[in-house]
């Protein structure tokens, strides 16, 4: 090959679209966490690939059923915007989002177990006051 023809192809290797850089990364990371896997579990993940960017990975529950997890792996792009592009997604950022999400369920499941437990406390005094005035007769004149 001429030199012309490597600087060629070198320069045709630097120039990829998003969406092959994305999909060369996604490959890459798939590559590296299904061999992880595979040697940790001892099991040829390779066979097991059930779909782009996801493969299934068989275990054994406490009493020795047979399981799967799924592993997929996604490189998110963001939210799309209103001028046709998008804004980048930011792991940090989302991860900061769960955590609010998760801290306002918390707040809310707590809040409903209070009110639970006030609506039994309240019936519990009612049905004391029905069992006191049931065992006092009222004075008929």
């Amino acid at each position: 090959m001429t030199d012309e023809g490597k600087h060629l192809k070198t320069r045709k290797e630097k120039i990829m679209t998003k969406a092959a850089l994305e999909n060369a990364l996604r490959a890459e990371i798939f590559d590296a966490v299904r061999a992880f896997l595979s040697e940790k579990y001892d099991v040829d993940l390779s066979k097991l690939q059930t779909g782009a960017g996801q493969f299934a990975l068989p275990l054994l529950d406490a009493e020795n059923n047979e399981r799967y997890a799924t592993v997929t792996i996604a490189i998110p792009r963001g939210t799309r915007t209103g001028a046709g592009g998008y804004t980048p997604y930011d792991g940090y950022d989302a991860a900061e989002d769960y955590r609010a999400e998760c801290a306002e369920k918390e707040a809310k499941r707590i809040a409903s177990a209070e009110k639970k437990e006030a609506a039994a406390k309240l019936r519990e005094q009612k049905r004391a006051l029905r069992a006191k005035k049931e065992e006092t007769p009222e004075d008929a004149e």
